[in-house]
């Protein structure tokens, strides 16, 4: 279904005034441009441990290296440098593991919508692209889950909004994630419904387009994932801030193929980082301070070895 295929969230028709804009036309970007890592990031060396790698799938341990389904830009997870290398919280923590397996990282730079169907065909591995793990994608594939993230608002600095009161507000979010269709949509068609304006919903193809437009007051806050809106804040130069709280949140996961003893594999690689306290330091290089799991889980269910 369609729907398997959104990077979080559902599709879904609402009553909105829709504005759809380009981040080429600003003039402008929160980020000033993505440069690299940021700083005190560090390159982990991390040791494989035989009893891991001894789990993964004989045909991916033989060749030496996991292929991972990817698709940029969603900065901080995963967007490119000035050089054209991938780089982001989901691709670190993607080698971590790969490495405690033994195994060397290769990446698919894909369109999302191919992510899942690849990992199926079996040309990709696994999927490291901040899929929402929910019960609709459960029925097809496995999810080791990793980090829970939720819909965190964000509004210029000194100028504060509600999320519980958004009716006529400019919202700025990139197309087609929760924020979008499970977030302001429903709202947008609740102020109609009790006789209010709607929300202008400013739909961007990048998380960077929507946080520029609020940097640049186009917006009057943004609906995003709260990593993506962490990671906007602290790269604003102090021009935004979080707005109210974090709300519905919900696991990220690698999806693997329903069954598959990979996914055990990456759990085991996921716990020993947990463990070693290196998944806490690969998050932290990236500012991710909250929803860091102390327990591996598959399918939302603690992983038990």
């Amino acid at each position: 279904m369609l729907s398997l295929f959104l990077r979080s969230g559902r599709t879904r028709a609402g009553v909105v005034t829709v504005l759809t804009a380009s981040a080429m036309v600003l003039t402008a970007c929160v980020t000033n441009e993505e440069t690299g890592h940021p700083d005190g990031w560090e390159e982990l060396d991390i040791a494989a441990v035989p009893e891991i790698a001894a789990m993964v799938p004989p045909q991916i341990s033989e060749r030496g290296t996991i292929t991972v389904g990817t698709n940029v830009p969603y900065a901080p997870a995963e967007f490119k440098d000035s050089d054209g290398e991938i780089i982001g919280f989901d691709i670190d923590l993607a080698r971590a593991v790969a490495q405690v397996m033994g195994l060397e990282l290769e990446l698919a730079d894909q369109d999302f919508s191919l992510i899942l169907p690849s990992v199926s065909a079996g040309t990709v591995d696994f999927g490291a692209s901040s899929f929402t793990d929910n019960e609709e994608r459960r029925e097809s594939y496995d999810f080791v889950d990793y980090l829970y993230a939720g819909i965190q608002w964000t509004a210029q600095t000194g100028h504060p909004v509600d999320p519980d009161d958004p009716c006529g507000l400019t919202v700025s979010v990139q197309r087609t994630t929760v924020s979008e269709t499970d977030d302001i949509n429903p709202k947008s068609e609740a102020c109609v419904r009790a006789g209010r304006e709607p929300i202008t919903k400013l739909a961007y193809d990048s998380s960077d387009g929507a946080a520029t437009a609020l940097v640049l007051g186009r917006a009057d806050a943004m609906s995003s994932d709260s990593p993506v809106a962490a990671f906007a804040v602290a790269r604003a130069d102090g021009k935004i801030e979080t707005a109210g709280e974090l709300f519905d949140a919900s696991p990220y996961g690698w999806p693997v193929p329903k069954e598959s003893p990979l996914g055990p594999a990456l759990a085991a690689a996921l716990q020993h980082l947990i463990d070693s306290g290196d998944y806490a330091r690969i998050l932290g290089f990236w500012g991710i301070e909250h929803g860091l799991i102390e327990t591996a889980q598959i399918n939302g269910e603690p992983y038990r070895p």
